[in-house]
């Protein structure tokens, strides 16, 4: 991979998030940091689709750091939602939502539904950008099957992962450890095809 640029800043501020994509992106051989390093402001998110924000929030972190950027744009689809809160995932239950106020939310959509009308599933788009103006960014997608339980369960992950039954892992996203999760998860599987396209680019 001798021709990519040494230096990647990974464009978001959610640290839970970060963890995932730098224990990922550990193998490589270039340095992976945070936007926050280079006052990378989070940008507001104006796409209708993850793809969209994903290269909107990638453009921002290339343009402001002068490094090539790489950005996850991720959330939950819900069947008996009509596929919500989908690119409003984080902010659900509102602009600052925490956690815990969007899974409960979420819950209380659902209340009342059986297990066979409760089908999610989550997504992630990632892009890596060489700089700000590349006008061929690789952009990859994963998805991850499951369904929204009536009660939240596990304490590891972030996000949605404790309402999320995984019925090939047999528990919950938030029941499993976190290698574990990289290895199966939406982000996992989009994160396997961008090394792929990143090592036949190099």
């Amino acid at each position: 991979m001798k021709s990519l640029e040494k230096k990647v800043v990974l464009a978001s501020g959610n640290k839970g998030k970060l963890r995932e994509l730098q224990q990922m992106l550990s193998g490589l051989d270039f340095e992976v940091l945070p936007q926050s390093e280079f006052n990378v402001d989070s940008v507001e998110e104006t796409g209708l689709t993850f793809v969209e924000n994903a290269l909107i929030k990638a453009r921002n972190a290339a343009e402001i750091s002068g490094l090539a950027a790489i950005a996850d744009d991720s959330g939950i689809e819900v069947d008996a939602l009509n596929g919500q809160p989908g690119i409003y995932s984080a902010r659900f239950a509102g602009e600052e939502a925490t956690d815990q106020e969007n899974n409960q939310k979420l819950l209380q959509r659902l209340e009342g539904l059986p297990r066979e009308q409760r089908t999610a599933r989550f997504h992630s788009v990632l892009v890596f950008m060489r700089h700000a103006k590349d006008p061929t960014p690789l952009i990859c997608h994963g998805s991850w099957e499951g369904y929204i339980l009536d009660k939240p369960s596990g304490d590891q992950g972030f996000g949605y992962d404790p309402l999320f039954y995984v019925p090939d892992q047999n528990c919950a996203a938030a029941e499993l450890s976190r290698e574990q999760k990289n290895s199966v998860s939406h982000r996992a599987k989009a994160m396997a095809l961008l090394l792929e396209q990143l090592k036949q680019r190099s």
